[in-house]
């Protein structure tokens, strides 16, 4: 038995014993420099890399302070390599600064001369245009972006004190005060706005009022507005939450889309709209990026598709504020988030604010599901990219389903999925409506408002109800299939049931996976983000799920 809780290896990993009496406060410390990487049920792994490192720094964390909490909770000494590591690092942030120098130009200090030989030998400096001077090198404010990306391709960040562009204004206020505000949500904002560096990214979990925040934010600053959100379902939500707690009248605040480009001192557009190509231009991705925007807020941050990369190059100007529930990204880009909309700068852990009532507690349960014996057959023969599929659309999942709506007749069920036919399959067996990307905005939007109503008890949905669907009355989530080892949409579907149910009851959210299958792999992977804030995950079996919603329904109709 360890006497301390870390065993700290040379390459950054570091294991943490879940049982040891000290877990909590050192998980607690870990958050902040390292990230998580997978959770087993005692040991959890994390992992430090160069982002976690410049997030820590950019919150005002320093080398001697982490290497001193890993000294303190390591079994073992701490390597010397991974010392000089983490004090690189944290030596490299701040290295480069962007500074005000005369109009329209900025100068890219460098704190190394050294280091001017290595811009020189890459081709990214040999396409923009740069001044060399003896402080560092001069750039335009239109190569701001594009300075800041060269440099983290190299491998250092870029602290951006080059100042903000004040935009048009636009004064508004709240309709009754602000003090339904929470107390997290004041933190996030005091800590967005600390050092007068207004860009950054807020992290706090699904249902938690990250809206509210970006709305507070956009109070303050009192600036005109560009919002940018994953899918037209949030970006009339959000018009919808401005206006009911606002004074920003109507005409103030308008969606842009293909039918309608009008800029309005609040705009929000969608990812997809602003991403919209036509031969080798991005013609709505031009037109918003010239407007007078002091602030710009981007939704679902961790969705962030890589063309709004090239709009964030163009608008570093402008303050930015990202929200998101989970900074995890399966595509890699993290790192081009961290300099085009800025540093983590507040990070909350789920279960944090699940004590504190804000968020409702859940129960979490995976139920394995056999093959039929021809299924079982059929998926032995096939290929990795069909097993993947057949064990995904199992046909007793949908077995497993009705059983669990049997159990749950009286809540609200959002049946969530992947795969179309799937979807419909269930939507027929069950009668319920099936809403899906193709299903028109009118029509969804019809059905999501007879949900909430409780017109409707369950929906089907496909993954565009993954974010930003506020549907608050929902408390059971069943997840019949999903997108491989996607972390961050497990996070996502918790989330939609994660608003406070009456009598401070649980909200469930199950797991169909198919036993002994690939579908088993990507589930434990699925699993990993929320296994780290602190949720469980309990094992159900499908012989005896069929037997309690036989045993439920007999039940109900008795009565």
């Amino acid at each position: 038995m360890f006497s301390r809780p870390l065993l700290v290896q040379s390459d950054g990993t570091i294991l943490l014993n879940t049982t040891h009496s000290d877990y909590a406060e050192v998980r607690r410390q870990l958050l902040q420099f390292a990230e998580n990487i997978k959770s087993p049920e005692y040991i959890h792994y994390y992992k430090i890399s160069r982002l976690s490192l410049w997030n820590a720094a950019a919150i005002g964390w320093t080398s001697t302070r982490i290497v001193q909490i890993l000294e303190d909770n390591s079994e073992y000494p701490v390597q010397p390599a991974m010392k000089h590591r983490i004090i690189d690092e944290f030596q490299k942030y701040g290295l480069l600064r962007l500074v005000p120098f005369r109009d329209p130009d900025y100068l890219l200090l460098l704190g190394d001369a050294s280091i001017l030989n290595e811009f020189q030998r890459t081709g990214d400096f040999q396409t923009i245009p740069v001044e060399r001077v003896p402080e560092g090198l001069i750039c335009s404010r239109d190569h701001r972006g594009s300075v800041k990306q060269a440099c983290l391709r190299l491998g250092y960040p870029v602290v951006d004190q080059a100042g903000y562009t004040d935009g048009e204004p636009c004064v508004f206020q709240w309709k009754h005060g602000s003090d339904f505000l929470r107390p997290y949500q004041i933190e996030a904002l005091d800590h967005f706005f600390a050092g007068g560096e207004c860009n950054g990214v807020i992290v706090l979990p699904c249902g938690a009022g990250k809206t509210i925040v970006g709305i507070a934010a956009m109070q303050r600053l009192s600036m005109c507005t560009l919002i940018l959100t994953p899918n037209a379902t949030s970006a009339e939500q959000w018009k919808r939450e401005i206006l009911d707690r606002t004074t920003l009248p109507n005409e103030c605040i308008g969606i842009y889309t293909s039918g309608r480009k009008t800029l309005y001192p609040v705009t929000i557009a969608t990812y997809q709209m602003a991403t919209y190509r036509k031969g080798e231009t991005y013609p709505h991705l031009d037109c918003i990026r010239q407007a007078p925007w002091g602030f710009v807020i981007y939704d679902e941050v961790h969705l962030l598709p890589a063309p709004i990369f090239r709009l964030s190059a163009d608008l570093q100007s402008r303050r930015r504020l990202g929200l998101t529930a989970t900074l995890v990204r399966e595509d890699g880009l993290e790192e081009e988030a961290f300099v085009m909309v800025g540093p983590k700068k507040y990070d909350v852990p789920w279960k944090t604010i699940e004590k504190s009532g804000w968020i409702a507690p859940a129960r979490c349960v995976e139920v394995s599901i056999p093959f039929v014996e021809k299924d079982k057959f059929n998926y032995l023969q096939a290929g990795k990219r069909e097993q993947h599929r057949l064990a995904a659309e199992n046909p007793r999942k949908i077995d497993a389903l009705e059983a669990l709506l049997r159990q749950h007749a009286e809540d609200r069920v959002l049946v969530i999925g992947q795969y179309i036919n799937q979807l419909q399959a269930a939507g027929n067996r069950l009668q319920v409506p099936v809403i899906t990307g193709k299903t028109p905005v009118k029509q969804r939007e019809e059905w999501f408002a007879k949900f909430r109503a409780g017109e409707i008890q369950s929906l089907v949905v496909s993954k565009v109800a993954n974010v930003a669907v506020d549907m608050p009355c929902a408390n059971v989530a069943i997840q019949i299939s999903g997108t491989f080892g996607s972390r961050q949409e497990e996070a996502q579907r918790l989330g939609r049931i994660l608003r406070p149910n009456a009598g401070g009851r649980p909200s469930y959210f199950y797991t169909l996976v198919t036993k002994q299958s690939l579908d088993q792999e990507s589930s434990t992977r699925r699993q990993m983000f929320l296994t780290e804030q602190g949720y469980q995950y309990e094992l159900r079996d499908f012989e005896t799920l069929l037997q309690e919603g036989n045993m439920y329904e007999s039940d109900h109709l008795s009565k």
